[in-house]
């Protein structure tokens, strides 16, 4: 299994099987020296042996590393797996150059005061056609309008959105804003969208709340067999998103109001 991963931007690329979990050979490319140094330390304390991890430190967002850069679609690296949690909001400066980069050409450039969507489109064009991606995003992703809009947009028309899940607020040491995650597919079956209302499923903590085993057990079967509940998940077709302009907020899908009880 090709099993890619990102932190900040960090990718890694999974080759070969590693182990009784089917990942391979682990590599990683990330810009700020001191996480790239703490990535490489990270795979040795978790056993991953130094001849088992590639990590480059380069810039995702220009694509620095060479092995992604390839331009013959047979020898493109493409992953089973994306899971990634960029920098929340990064502002860039993209050139007219990037316009034209493989990357983005279809679905046109993220906004310079927002980098989210370039992450996801780069990682997303990673991607096996029969793969899967998540990634971890601010909820105005969801819902911002001008080029991000035209984004979400063609993405959800062309069927690559497959989940928006909603996660409580102060989860992160470096932000108390509530996030979301997306789950894309290249291939997906239904036509419609799964939405996971979690944000209200946490166990609060002095000075962050966390997900519990039973939390995150709920959110994963409710993505697995895609079920139904009220004010929790809610499957809804494109026609209802196209009403609503391909806004994807999660309230506009699945109420959290409560009826006050009558006096």
């Amino acid at each position: 299994m090709d099993f890619a991963c990102g932190s900040g931007s960090l990718l890694l690329n999974v080759r070969k099987r590693m182990g009784s979990h089917g990942i391979g050979k682990i590599y990683g490319q990330e810009k700020n020296i001191t996480t790239y140094n703490l990535a490489r330390m990270n795979m040795l304390l978790h056993g991953v042996k130094d001849t088992e991890f590639e990590i480059f430190h380069g810039d995702t967002l220009t694509n620095d590393w060479d092995i992604l850069r390839e331009l013959n679609p047979a020898k493109k690296p493409a992953f089973d797996a994306i899971v990634a949690n960029p920098p929340f909001s990064y502002r860039w400066e993209p050139t007219e150059a990037m316009g034209d980069d493989v990357r983005f050409k279809n679905h046109g450039l993220a906004p310079k005061s927002a980098a989210d969507f370039a992450f996801l489109l780069h990682g997303f064009h990673f991607l096996k056609d029969e793969g899967v991606m998540a990634i971890i995003l601010p909820h105005g992703v969801l819902f911002r309008g001008g080029a991000e809009e035209r984004i979400r947009k063609k993405l959800l028309m062309d069927g690559h959105i497959d989940t928006v899940i909603g996660l409580p607020s102060n989860l992160f040491y470096s932000t108390g804003i509530p996030v979301c995650i997306l789950v894309l597919k290249k291939c997906k079956k239904p036509d419609d969208v799964l939405f996971i209302n979690a944000a209200e499923h946490f166990e609060k903590g002095k000075r962050q709340n966390n997900l519990t085993e039973d939390h995150i057990r709920k959110i994963v079967s409710t993505y697995q067999f895609r079920t139904e509940e009220t004010r929790y998940s809610r499957s809804v077709p494109m026609e209802e998103i196209e009403g609503n302009d391909f806004n994807l907020n999660i309230s506009r899908y699945i109420s959290t109001a409560t009826s006050d009880d009558e006096i």
